[in-house]
C-alpha cells in the first residue's frame, strides 16, 4: 500500500534546544496556535506535561507536511513515542479566495516574505471565508501511546511547533496545504493583469412586496445570496461645502466619527458573515468611557484626542495607555489595565499551580503578589491575571505600569513578552 503523503511537500526541522527561561511563543500568531491547544485539551495536566517535555528538549526533529506534523517525543524515562497533530487543509476554493485576496494587497505577501504574519492578513483572509489560524478543536492529536485526547507527547509537539511558527509563518501555510515556493508561483501568475467583465442587467430589479413574499413563501424562489463583503470600509461623504457648520457642530469631529463608524460597521458585518458566528456570545455594550478609548484607537488629531480623554476620565498619557490596552485585547484588556480584583481561593490555587509549572524550580522568577498582580521582585516586569484566567504582560514605563502584549494562557509566555520590551 502506498504512503498517502508520498507526493506531498514536506519540510523537516532539526530538534530545537531546550526552551529554559523563555516562553514558547513570542509572536501573536504563535500564541494563537498555543491557545487552540490549551483551550481544547480536556486534561490540563497533560498540557503541563507537554510544556515541561518541550521545555527540556524532549521533542526530536519535526516533520511538517500538508495536514500533519510529526515528531518523536521522549518521556522522562527516555521512552520514545511518535506523536502527530493534524490540521485540516484548505480546500481548492478557499485557496483561490486567499490567493485572490493576497494579490489585491501586496503588503500581505511582503510581510510573509519578512517572516511576519500581520493581524490584518488573517482578518482579511477570514473576511474572505478562510481561517488560517487553528481554532478550538482544530488540532487533532494522534499518538502511539493510545491516548484519545491530547497527551503530553502531542502537547509537547504543539509547543515546539509554536517556536517554529515564530520563525516562519509559511510553516502554517504548508500545514494548510501549500508550500512556500508553490504559493509564490501561484501569486506571480495571478498578479498578471486580467480583464474583468461584469454582467449588465437590461432592466432594473424591482423586488417583491414583503407581505406578498411572506404569504407565498412556499412558491417563491429562494432568496438571493448575501452580497459579498466589501474589501474596505466605505468612505463617508465629504463635509467640505461652501456653507458653514450649524451652531454646535464640529466638522472635524463629525468627519472622524463618520469614518470610525464605517470601520466599525465593516468589522461587525465581517464578524456576522463568518461561519459559526451565531454560536458566539453577544458582545457586551461598552460604557461611554470604554467607547471613548475605542474611538481614540483611530488616531484622531490632538484636539479630538483631548476631548476623548476628557470623556473617558483620563489625561493624555492615561488615554495612550488605554489605547495600547485596547489594541492588545479590547474591553477585557482595558479592564485589566484599570481594575484590580481579589483572587478567590480556587482561582488563586490554579494561578499558583500555573506559575509553578511554567518554569523549572531553579529558574522560576521571584514574584510578589498583590491581588491579581504578580510583580518580578527587583525588576520592571509584571503579570496580571484576568478574570478569564489568562495572563497579561506589563512593564513599568516612566513610573506607570503599561501593557506590552496580548494575553497568554502560559505565564512564562506573558513574562517573556514583558521582559522582552526593554
Amino acid at each position: 500500500m502506498s504512503d498517502p503523503y508520498e507526493d506531498s511537500p514536506e519540510r523537516t526541522f532539526a530538534a530545537l534546544p531546550p526552551a529554559r527561561g523563555r516562553g514558547f511563543a513570542q509572536t501573536w500568531w504563535g500564541q494563537a496556535w498555543l491557545k487552540a491547544l490549551e483551550d481544547a485539551a480536556l486534561d490540563s495536566e497533560q498540557v503541563r506535561t507537554g510544556r515541561r517535555l518541550a521545555r527540556v528538549g524532549a521533542v526530536g526533529a519535526v516533520s511538517v507536511r500538508p495536514g500533519r506534523i510529526t515528531a518523536v517525543v521522549q518521556d522522562r524515562d527516555r521512552t520514545a513515542h511518535r506523536a502527530d497533530v493534524l490540521l485540516q487543509q484548505l480546500s481548492e476554493d478557499q485557496w483561490d479566495r486567499f490567493l485572490d485576496m493576497a494579490v489585491e494587497r501586496a503588503g500581505h505577501i511582503a510581510a510573509l516574505l519578512d517572516r511576519e504574519m500581520p493581524p490584518h492578513l488573517v482578518e482579511d483572509a477570514a473576511t474572505a471565508g478562510v481561517e488560517l489560524l487553528p481554532g478550538l478543536g482544530d488540532l487533532e492529536p494522534e499518538c502511539d501511546c493510545d491516548a484519545w485526547d491530547h497527551c503530553g507527547h502531542t502537547a509537547a509537539l504543539c509547543y515546539q511547533m509554536a517556536r517554529l511558527l515564530d520563525q516562519d509563518p509559511f510553516v502554517l501555510l504548508l500545514m494548510r496545504g501549500r508550500a512556500e515556493r508553490e504559493l509564490l508561483d501561484e501569486l506571480q501568475v495571478r498578479s498578471v493583469p486580467r480583464a474583468e467583465t461584469a454582467p449588465v442587467r437590461d432592466e432594473p430589479y424591482e423586488g417583491v412586496d414583503a407581505a406578498e413574499a411572506y404569504a407565498a413563501a412556499d412558491i417563491l424562489p429562494p432568496l438571493p445570496a448575501a452580497p459579498v463583503l466589501p474589501g474596505e470600509p466605505g468612505q463617508p461623504p465629504s463635509l467640505d461645502t461652501e456653507a458653514g457648520p450649524a451652531p454646535g457642530v464640529d466638522p472635524t469631529a463629525l468627519a472622524f466619527l463618520a469614518t470610525q463608524t464605517a470601520r466599525e460597521a465593516h468589522r461587525l458585518l465581517a464578524e456576522a458573515l463568518r461561519p459559526g458566528h451565531e454560536a458566539h456570545p453577544v458582545e457586551a455594550e461598552l460604557t461611554a468611557a470604554q467607547d471613548a478609548v475605542r474611538l481614540a484607537v483611530g488616531a484622531p488629531e490632538s484636539s479630538l484626542a483631548d476631548r476623548l480623554g476628557e470623556g473617558s476620565g483620563r489625561d493624555r498619557e492615561g488615554l495612550g495607555l488605554g489605547v495600547r490596552a485596547w489594541e492588545y485585547g479590547g474591553a477585557a484588556s482595558l479592564d485589566v489595565l484599570e481594575s484590580e480584583w481579589t483572587v478567590e481561593a480556587e482561582t488563586l490555587a490554579r494561578a499558583r499551580a500555573a506559575l509553578e509549572s511554567a518554569w523549572e524550580e531553579d529558574e522560576r522568577p521571584r514574584l510578589r503578589a498583590s491581588r491579581n498582580h504578580w510583580t518580578v521582585v527587583g525588576g520592571q516586569a509584571q503579570l496580571r491575571l484576568g478574570l478569564d484566567g489568562r495572563w497579561w504582560p506589563y512593564r513599568k514605563e516612566r513610573g506607570r505600569w503599561a501593557p506590552v502584549g496580548p494575553a497568554a494562557q502560559d505565564p512564562a509566555t506573558a513574562l517573556a513578552l514583558a521582559e522582552g520590551h526593554e
